[in-house]
């Protein structure tokens, strides 16, 4: 029968973002609509672009790091662990076991603080304010944690090629292991607000399903993958820093959809606590810096009686590091999936290429799967769900 004016449905096309405050940096979805279902979404990125990748050719080894903070600015230490973790593989430079564990407190840490990040936010952009004020004032212990180690509370830098900048107190490690003792008792007060919520489950169960097949088609990693049943943890399946002397579990979801995808991260913190208590039980003694003198500088107290070490400290931090020519590439586990950094030597002191592959700008080509066919009320949902972070989209 042929098909009538009346019988055509008028579609709308409709921008969210870039300034929406629910698309979690400055993305823009452009949405056709027909009614209040989806028909179509196109992500459109690039408002967030630095240059980042091409500012580290101008930069040493060591003034990269900085670079690395502002990209998953909810995962500094971690950026800054894998881009370490390169060039110590193309230096094939040996890091003391203080520091390996060091790293690795940290990095979980960072781990705990953005997924608290998450639950926060995807509460408040469903309607509930109160678990955005208990994740945050954890979050806020943390930070305080990383302000006393480092002077700093989001751009560390702290994790440096050749180990960390440097050594930890005791008492900071006393003040970190009480708090690793009280997080299961929050963490069981974020689910007894929206777990078991009736309309927190109601926006999230089978909304925004991403199934298997089509999350590793798209190159989905982390929790938006394994909420889609998949059990793939680069600590796991590439172990780095000794995680594989590490008890953990790899949380997965069952059927793929918003709730999942929550409840997978919300089991993460509960490992990243297990993991911080291992690592705070077998903190050895012993230096924190490479004794490789290719990549850390003498010990400070040489400088007073040796030339030598006062020329090399002075080689060192005005010429920076020179690795062999060469190319390394070490992916890590961040809080959103699989980060990496290719970087390229050619025996300079600077790299000729630095790549990250982030998995916010891989896990952000699954939103038009999750969206199209949805309603427009659940975009915010999804969007949540997958926690995309533009600065290491966009770089």
């Amino acid at each position: 029968m042929a098909t009538t004016e009346t019988d055509r449905r008028e579609l709308l096309t409709v921008n969210m973002g870039p300034q929406h405050p629910s698309t979690h940096g400055v993305l823009r979805l452009e949405l056709t609509l027909d009614g209040e279902v989806v028909v179509h979404c196109r992500p459109v990125i690039g408002y967030l672009h630095t240059g980042i990748e091409k500012t580290f050719e101008a930069k040493t080894y060591v003034q990269g790091v900085v670079l690395t903070d502002r990209m998953d600015y909810l995962n500094p230490l971690g950026n800054n662990l894998a881009y370490a973790l390169s060039i110590e593989k193309l230096m094939d430079c040996p890091i003391p076991p203080r520091a390996v564990v060091l790293r690795v407190i940290l990095a979980e840490l960072t781990r705990l603080a953005s997924h608290l990040m998450f639950v926060g936010s995807m509460a408040i952009d469903l309607g509930a304010t109160s678990p955005f004020l208990y994740c945050w004032r954890e979050r806020e212990k943390i930070m305080d944690f990383f302000e006393g180690i480092s002077g700093q509370r989001m751009m560390t830098s702290f994790i440096r090629p050749g180990g960390v900048a440097q050594n930890v107190e005791p008492a900071m490690l006393d003040r970190i292991s009480e708090f690793i003792e009280v997080m299961p008792g929050y963490i069981d007060a974020y689910e007894e607000l929206l777990t078991g919520n009736p309309i927190f489950r109601e926006r999230t169960e089978g909304i925004g399903l991403l199934p298997t097949d089509d999350a590793l088609a798209l190159g989905v990693t982390g929790p938006a993958l394994r909420g889609s049943g998949v059990a793939l943890d680069i600590r796991k399946s590439n172990p780095y820093c000794g995680y594989e002397t590490y008890q953990f579990e790899v949380p997965t979801g069952r059927v793929g959809d918003c709730f999942d995808r929550y409840l997978v991260r919300v089991a993460e913190m509960r490992e990243s606590v297990k993991i911080c208590r291992q690592a705070l039980d077998r903190m050895p003694d012993g230096p924190v810096h490479t004794e490789d003198r290719k990549v850390m500088p003498p010990p400070k107290e040489e400088l007073a009686k040796s030339m030598e070490a006062v020329i090399h400290h002075f080689k060192l931090w005005t010429e920076g590091i020179r690795p062999p020519v060469g190319e390394a590439y070490v992916g890590v586990e961040s809080p959103r999936g699989e980060l990496g950094f290719y970087v390229v030597s050619d025996g300079s002191g600077r790299p000729i290429r630095v790549h990250e592959r982030a998995p916010s700008f891989a896990n952000l080509q699954a939103l038009p799967k999750i969206i199209e066919g949805g309603l427009v009320a659940d975009v915010v949902a999804c969007i949540a769900s997958m926690d995309p972070i533009m600065g290491e989209v966009d770089r």
